[in-house]
């Protein structure tokens, strides 16, 4: 699976990301080989937040999905 991630450089040295598809994701490093190791657990721990199921209708299907 193939994720964007927006990078910045931080103006106190070093970078900071975003992940646009994952509402509130974001991490630093002092170098890109940091940024990118700390994006992967970022993004890892935003996903693994257990949420609320959705509500269904009797007739509605749900299905799961693997990425």
């Amino acid at each position: 699976m193939k994720i964007k991630t927006v990078v910045h450089e931080a103006e106190g040295g070093g970078y900071w990301a975003e992940v646009p598809a994952v509402p509130g994701c974001a991490t630093q490093g002092e170098t890109l080989e940091e940024l990118m190791t700390n994006v992967h657990e970022a993004i890892e721990g935003c996903l693994s937040v257990e949420v609320e199921p959705a509500k269904s209708a009797p007739k509605d299907k749900v299905l799961e999905i693997a990425l």
